[in-house]
């Protein structure tokens, strides 16, 4: 029967782990979580302890559970039981055996109130982003060589509404129903929207056409802007699904990039968009859209697949955040979408940071 674990057996399995690549330990020796106390302390005030009660949990300790959660993309369940499982995790939080976890309400508690507070008008999550930003520029990764700008869609549980249900939530009204019914109004998500995506077809070996697909899709979209020398992320933004790509453009461009080059899809080529970068004396490579009725010119296929080479960087950052860190919102409400899609564009852009500084940033 084995023995009882001690001290000097959890340093020896921390050393294996280092030396098999805990990709967390990197992050703790790439990152300053220390940079976001200060905010977060303003966002997430104590409360006096005159009374008594147990010690609070500390700022940072509690933004990198939720750096874990966005990660993994955990629920708070989850996160506490893997915190007290995983070796990783504790070295990570630096928490020790017999030290105490924070439990599941502990965590939802504290994102809650990191997602009603504002700092200086602004929400906090954002806040934060902008402040990790500033230490990515500081780090030597500044916004270089131009932006692109894309748009993907986060899915939520989806909604069974009936369409006079569906009516009153698009006119801004709760539909009467829920409203005597407190505990149904709760657990609907009158922000998230239905839309359709649309995946076109490639001809088949034959030469042979292919239907167009239409899938319909429920919940968010995550708008941002990468600078292209980087792949960092800049800029973004939140919205229901259905919101046009195109409309937020303004809102996704850098003025700190040191190129004027802007690439994005056919859905942000527009006459407004055209003429706001022009203003900015910003260059569109906004792809040209096919004439309606005409096959498309050769000299703008072409100018349109030079175009898609360095536009395709952006849908890394998408199918990083949908894969490995498996990016779904399940909460309720748009601002909290928000505190969920933001932390997961900050914790892409500290995984990010890790991997430009190479493998002797760990050391």
């Amino acid at each position: 029967m084995a023995g009882q674990r001690g001290f000097f057996d959890v340093e020896e399995r921390l050393k294996q782990l280092s030396a098999k690549g805990d990709s967390l330990e990197r992050l703790n020796a790439v990152v300053d979580f220390a940079l976001f106390r200060a905010d977060l302390e303003r966002a997430v005030p104590r409360s006096d302890r005159a009374k008594g009660g147990r010690p609070p949990f500390d700022h940072v300790l509690m933004f990198k559970t939720l750096v874990l959660q966005a990660s993994h993309n955990l629920s708070d369940e989850r996160t506490e039981y893997l915190i007290r499982d995983r070796l990783s995790f504790m070295r990570f939080l630096g928490l020790g055996l017999g030290d105490t976890v924070p439990d599941a309400n502990t965590i939802w508690n504290f994102r809650e109130a990191l997602t009603r507070a504002r700092i200086a008008g602004k929400p906090a999550i954002e806040v934060l982003f902008e402040r990790f930003d500033t230490a990515l520029s500081a780090a030597g990764f500044l916004a270089m060589s131009g932006q692109i700008i894309d748009a993907s869609i986060v899915a939520a549980p989806k909604q069974r509404n009936t369409d006079e249900e569906k009516r009153d939530i698009k006119e801004g009204r709760i539909p009467a129903e829920w409203a005597k019914k407190p505990a149904k109004l709760r657990q609907k998500d009158r922000d998230a929207r239905w839309t359709v995506k649309y995946t076109k077809a490639k001809p088949s070996e034959a030469g042979m056409p292919r239907v167009d697909l239409a899938v319909p899709a429920f919940g968010y979209k995550n708008h941002i802007g990468i600078d292209r020398r980087h792949r960092l992320i800049r800029r973004w933004t939140v919205t229901d699904a259905a919101r046009y790509d195109g409309a937020l453009l303004p809102d996704l461009i850098d003025k700190n990039n040191t190129a004027g080059d802007v690439w994005a899809d056919t859905a942000y080529r527009s006459q407004a968009n055209e003429k706001f970068l022009a203003d900015r004396l910003l260059r569109s490579q906004i792809h040209r859209k096919k004439p309606k009725d005409k096959p498309m010119p050769r000299r703008t296929a072409r100018a349109n697949a030079r175009k898609s080479a360095v536009r395709s960087a952006v849908e890394h950052v998408f199918a990083r955040q949908k894969g490995p860190m498996g990016l779904f919102v399940r909460t309720i409400g748009i601002t909290r979408a928000r505190t969920k899609i933001g932390l997961a564009n900050l914790v892409y852009n500290m995984q990010r940071m890790v991997w430009l500084s190479g493998p002797a940033a760990a050391t």
